[in-house]
């Protein structure tokens, strides 16, 4: 392998590597750093192979050619973020409905607080995604990328439309997400509204934050078989969103 071969092979696995580190499947689960830089180089290699790369003859060039590697992989990072954040933003909307937003779960991957109900739709916006292929369409997309924005030699189209679309997606699929599970429980507030002013010796807080839970819980059961063509939508704009800025 030459220097030039080398150098190509290196800023191809920095975009990879970006991509890699805020993947759902890295973040959910402690993946040791070794496989994930393993991993960026052997896809690197992979695609290079079958693409070609820019010229680089100069530090200067290859400094330049690195951070626009950089900023392509945090343009990939963006799409999947918005797209799987919107199953975390349902869930954070329906525990504050269920009364679950004082609690949370610790993810131990960035340490931070995560929502419950956040988290589980998380894990199961994950097995669909494995199970509607998504990772072949992950690589695709990413020999897509490399065929048409080179490692070293191109920058993204990037748009401030583009940008807000892909972030809407976050917010309007996420609340779409858990539509069932709101609509439910503001009826229930509704009916313990009007059950607290008709009968004002119930204390409505202790009956309804069991029932909240319970309904809350089993309209999501029952939602859930039927979430998969959102789900697929959903997992379509992230590459339609790629597709875009990369052509």
């Amino acid at each position: 392998m030459t220097s030039e071969s080398l150098s190509l092979v290196s800023l191809g696995s920095v975009r990879i590597g970006v991509l890699l580190s805020y993947l759902p499947i890295f973040t959910i689960t402690r993946v040791p750093v070794l496989i994930r830089i393993l991993l960026a180089v052997a896809l690197s290699v992979a695609l290079l192979h079958a693409t070609a790369g820019g010229q680089l003859t100069t530090l200067a060039d290859f400094v330049a050619a690195l951070c626009r590697e950089i900023f392509v992989g945090a343009v990939l990072v963006f799409g999947f973020m918005c797209g799987f954040g919107a199953l975390l933003f349902g869930g954070r909307i329906a525990d504050f409905q269920m009364g679950f937003g004082v609690a949370g779960l610790l993810d131990p991957a960035s340490g931070n607080q995560s929502p419950l109900l956040g988290t589980l739709l998380h894990m199961a916006g994950l097995l669909t995604f494995f199970a509607v292929d998504g990772h072949l369409l992950f690589l695709r997309g990413l020999a897509f990328s490399f065929s048409h924005v080179p490692v070293g030699a191109g920058l993204p189209m990037l748009s401030l439309d583009a940008l807000i679309a892909q972030f809407g997606v976050m917010f309007f699929i996420g609340l779409a997400v858990v539509a069932p599970v709101v609509m439910s429980l503001l009826m229930v507030d509704l009916g313990m509204a009007i059950a607290g002013r008709t009968m004002p010796q119930v204390n409505m807080f202790i009956v309804g934050l069991p029932l909240k839970i319970f309904l809350g819980l089993f309209v999501l059961a029952i939602s859930i078989p039927y979430l998969s063509p959102l789900l697929q939508r959903l997992y379509a704009t992230i590459f339609e969103f790629w597709e875009y800025v990369m052509t």
